[in-house]
């Protein structure tokens, strides 16, 4: 009796994502130029031989949307547009790849060796909103 087994398998690398979020402070809605400020996304892999991850950043919670995200307030209806890019200029939203998003591709990352991307925020100016905290919740996705 010949038998043949073939096995194919892929193993998953176990990753974590730690994040340190954006804090644009006092808004001035008087004022003519977009307040702007960043944060960072860190993924560690437990995998050898490293491995490469996509990072997406979902819809903002508040609005259900990419264009604009918005921040709200807990207790009333106000709403504060914002959005999160994925480079310095601004001009290409951090998103999940549709509705002329893009994501972030992180390269070669293992325990010993994670991988930062800076999360560039922007809030354009002259909203009229009331005065008090706003905040978003948003989800990140790792795919790799």
């Amino acid at each position: 009796m010949l038998l043949c087994l073939f096995l194919v398998g892929r193993a998953q690398a176990a990753c974590t994502v730690s994040a340190t979020g954006i804090n644009f402070g006092v808004y001035d809605t008087f004022a003519v130029t977009p307040l702007d400020s960043t944060g960072s996304i860190t993924v560690s892999c437990d995998r050898n031989p490293p491995t490469d991850v996509t990072v997406a950043i979902g819809p903002s919670g508040t609005s259900g949307g990419f264009t604009p995200r918005m921040m709200g307030q807990a207790s009333r209806p106000g709403r504060l547009n914002y959005n999160l890019f994925t480079n310095a200029s601004r001009n290409v939203i951090w998103g999940d790849g549709t509705g002329g998003t893009a994501t972030v591709f992180l390269r070669k990352i293992n325990r010993n060796h994670p991988e930062t991307a800076t999360i560039y925020g922007r809030i354009p100016p002259l909203q009229s909103v009331a005065s008090g905290s706003y905040s978003d919740r948003l989800t990140v996705t790792i795919t790799p």
